[in-house]
């Protein structure tokens, strides 16, 4: 995998005349992860969305760079692995299917499902709509992890996770920072692998 390297400045965003993000920045590069903490309606969601490519910040800049070359936004969308609490999946297809539909997209084997899908400890054959939320959360992980991607973003990664669960996220996370970078957003500071950087949001 290609060393990345997330630097953004200067982000602004807002909704109406609600002020979210207000001129917020950092930088994390391979092997570490940064931590955005803050209290509810802070933005945290909104940063990671904006990241990811999902949300247009209204000033300031992005740049996700591999092995030195700045990724257009589309390219950027297509080298994270997202987790969010809002995150759905087909509700009819089980969770082998959903992972598998999205192998093809990816351009993936669909057998790095069924390897996902046995590490996080999911039935293949039930349902997303079937789920319990702790499961859910799993499959989120898997999903995200499906594709190999550079940069994980994690917004309140471990949420209905029980104690199994939270220690296979830790895991998961630990071993993609061999070689990517995180930005994992939470209420309040959380144990993780390693935390290189902090950022604070406050309303």
């Amino acid at each position: 995998m290609i060393a990345p390297e997330l630097v953004f400045h200067g982000l602004r965003r807002g909704f109406g005349g609600l002020r979210v993000l207000a001129g917020v920045g950092a930088r994390v590069a391979a092997g570490q992860t940064l931590l955005v903490t803050g209290a509810n309606g802070t933005g945290k969601s909104t940063l990671l969305r904006c990241l990811a490519g999902l949300l247009n910040p209204e000033a300031g800049a992005i740049e996700l760079r591999l092995a030195g070359r700045a990724l257009s936004v589309e390219e950027r969308r297509l080298a994270v692995g997202y987790v969010a609490p809002d995150l759905s999946l087909y509700d009819d297809l089980t969770a082998r299917e959903n992972l598998a539909f999205f192998c093809r997209l990816r351009r993936r084997p669909e057998s790095a499902a069924d390897e996902l899908l046995a590490r996080v400890g999911l039935p293949p054959e039930r349902p997303w709509r079937a789920l319990s939320s702790g499961m859910r959360q799993r499959l989120r992980w898997a999903w995200a992890l499906l594709h190999q991607p550079p940069v994980l973003l994690l917004d309140e990664p471990f949420q209905n996770l029980d104690g199994d669960g939270e220690r296979l996220g830790r895991e998961l996370l630990a071993e993609h920072l061999l070689s990517g970078l995180a930005v994992v957003a939470s209420p309040s500071s959380i144990s993780l692998p390693t935390v290189d950087v902090r950022l604070e949001l406050a309303r």
